[in-house]
C-alpha cells in the first residue's frame, strides 16, 4: 500500500428544543447503515449541557456502543459520527480515530472529515513549524488546526471554515460541530458525497441518503461542491460557498461503481440503477455465451441482474456471502485479505454445476479476489467462467480519498485485457469501456474523476504525493 488513504463515513444531527429525539441513538442508528464505509473505527461526539463529548474506538459500531454508554448521552442537543478505514498498520493509531474534539482560544469544535487532502503533508509541515502538535497521522488533525487558526482571525467558525478551504487541495466531505450549531463543507471539485436532510425538524448531514432514511427521515439535497451549509439550533439551513472555483466538478466514480450502498442516490444518480445500466451495457457486448449469470456480492450483484434482463440468460444465486466478513479490498493487510477471501465467500454447487457461468462484479483491482472466486466456482463445478467488469481497468492509484493500492500492484496496471483473465484464470474477461461508464454515470448532477482508469487527475499532485 501507499501513503495514508481512507474512506469513511459521517453523519451529524442537530435537534431544535422541543424536539423528543436523542441525537446519540439517531448517529448510532446512521453509523450503522454507513458501516459499509467504514469497519475499522467508529466514534461519536455529542453536545450535551454546553460541553463536546466524546466516544470513539477501534472496531464495528455495535462493539464500540453499548446502550450504557449512548444513555450516557442522553439529552444531547447535536451529535457528529464518523466510522472509518485503516489502510496500514501506522493508521490504526488510536488518535486517527474520528471525530476530533478540540478546545481552543475561541472556544470548542468536534469534526469528522471524509477524503484526503493531496497538499495535506506540506500543510503538516508548516503547521508544526508555526507550533502545531499533532497526535495522529491523517488529515483530520490538519483540517481542524487550519480552521482553528483561522478562527482567531475571523467572528465565526463559518468564516473560519470558508477562509480554510482556500488552503485545502484533495477531497474533503467534512461535518463540525459547536454546542449550538453544526457546520457542513465540501470540497470544491464534489469528489467526496454529503447531503443534508430532516428528520422531524432536526437537520441531519450524512454521507449517503440512506442513513437519513435509516431514520426516517427526509433526503432535502446534496451539499454542493465548495458549500458550506449551517444549521442552528433553531433548525434552520442556511448556505455560503466558499470563494474557490474548481476548474471541474469532479465526483468519484468509485463512489457510485462500489462504496455508495445499493438503495442511495448520490448527487442526483441512483446508485441501484447506474449498476443495473451498467450490466445491461456489459450484455450488450458480450460475446460468449453462458447458461447462467450470477454476480459477486454484494456491489456486483445489480449488474449481474441487469446483464441478465438485457441477455435473456437466467440469472442465479451461485456465490453465497458469510456477512459477518469485512470487506476485503479495504482491510489493511495483506494476511487480513487472504484469511478473509478463504472464508468470505462460498460457491453453491448445485447452482453452478456444468454450467457455463457468467460471473459479473464491479472491479478488479489486485486480482487476487477474484482469482479465487474463479477457483471456487471450477471447484464448485463450473464448467467455464467468463468474467464480465462493470467498470474500466483500474490501473491508476487514487491520491482523492478512495483506498487502492499502488498502481505498479493493480492486475490492469501494465497488462492486457488477455494477461489478466490468464491471471484470474477465467476462460474470457470483457471489462465495460470507459465511454460507456460515463452514460451510466449521466445522471450524475456533476462531471467526474475518472483518473483511477485512464492516470489524468483532476487536481496536480503535489510533489511527495505521486507515485
Amino acid at each position: 500500500m501507499g501513503t495514508l488513504r481512507e474512506e469513511c463515513g459521517v453523519f451529524g444531527i442537530l435537534t431544535p428544543p422541543g424536539e423528543d429525539r436523542e441525537p446519540a441513538f439517531d448517529a448510532y442508528n446512521a453509523l450503522f447503515a454507513l458501516q459499509h464505509r467504514g469497519q475499522d473505527s467508529c466514534g461519536i461526539a455529542v453536545s450535551l449541557d454546553g460541553e463536546l463529548t466524546v466516544h470513539k474506538g477501534k472496531g464495528l459500531v455495535p462493539d464500540i456502543f453499548s446502550l450504557p454508554q449512548l444513555r450516557q448521552f442522553q439529552g444531547a442537543q447535536a451529535a457528529i459520527g464518523h466510522v472509518r478505514h485503516a489502510v496500514n498498520a501506522e493508521s490504526v493509531n488510536p488518535a486517527n480515530t474520528q471525530p476530533l474534539v478540540v478546545h481552543h482560544a475561541s472556544g470548542s469544535m468536534a469534526l469528522c472529515y471524509n477524503g484526503t487532502l493531496v497538499n495535506g503533508r506540506r500543510l503538516r509541515e508548516e503547521s508544526e513549524y508555526r507550533g502545531g502538535i499533532f497526535q495522529g497521522t491523517n488529515d483530520a488533525e490538519v483540517i481542524s488546526y487550519l480552521i482553528v487558526r483561522e478562527h482567531l482571525r475571523t467572528h465565526t467558525l463559518e468564516d473560519a471554515v470558508i477562509n480554510a478551504m482556500e488552503y485545502m487541495i484533495g477531497a474533503y466531505s467534512i461535518i463540525l460541530m459547536q454546542t449550538d450549531h453544526l457546520i457542513a463543507a465540501r470540497d470544491p471539485n464534489g469528489f467526496r458525497p454529503l447531503c443534508v436532510g430532516r428528520v422531524g425538524r432536526s437537520v441531519v448531514f450524512a454521507s449517503e441518503s440512506c442513513a437519513i432514511e435509516a431514520l426516517g427521515g427526509t433526503f432535502l439535497r446534496d451539499v454542493a461542491p465548495g458549500e458550506v451549509v449551517i444549521a442552528d439550533r433553531e433548525g434552520r439551513i442556511t448556505s455560503l460557498h466558499c470563494r474557490i472555483r474548481a476548474a471541474r466538478r469532479a465526483f468519484c466514480l468509485f463512489e457510485l461503481i462500489y462504496f455508495a450502498r445499493q438503495d442511495s442516490v448520490v448527487d442526483g444518480c441512483s446508485v441501484g440503477a447506474a449498476r443495473e445500466m451498467a450490466g445491461r451495457l456489459l450484455a450488450r457486448q458480450n460475446t460468449v455465451e453462458g447458461d447462467l449469470v450470477i454476480g459477486v456480492p454484494d456491489s456486483g450483484v445489480a449488474a449481474a441482474m441487469g446483464f441478465a434482463r438485457q441477455s435473456g440468460i437466467p440469472y442465479g444465486i451461485g456465490l453465497v456471502k458469510n456477512r459477518y466478513i469485512a470487506r476485503t479490498f479495504i482491510q489493511s493487510q495483506r494476511w487480513e485479505r487472504e484469511k478473509s477471501l478463504r472464508i468470505k465467500l462460498n460457491a453453491v454447487s448445485a447452482t453452478v454445476r456444468d454450467k457455463r457461468v457468467i460471473l459479473v462484479d464491479d472491479s478488479i483491482i489486485r486480482g487476487k479476489t477474484c482469482a479465487r472466486i474463479v477457483q471456487l466456482l471450477r471447484e464448485a463445478g463450473a464448467k467455464e467462467v467468463h468474467m464480465r467488469v462493470s467498470s474500466p481497468p483500474f490501473r491508476y492509484q487514487c491520491h482523492f480519498g478512495t483506498i487502492t493500492p499502488r498502481s505498479e500492484a493493480m492486475a490492469a496496471h501494465g497488462r492486457t485485457e488477455e494477461e489478466v483473465c490468464r491471471m484470474i484464470g477465467a476462460d474470457s474477461l470483457q471489462y465495460l469501456p470507459l465511454e460507456q461508464l460515463k452514460t451510466v454515470a449521466a445522471g450524475l448532477d456533476l462531471d467526474f474523476c475518472d483518473a483511477c482508469f485512464t492516470g489524468r487527475y483532476v487536481l496536480p499532485l503535489p510533489e511527495g504525493s505521486a507515485e
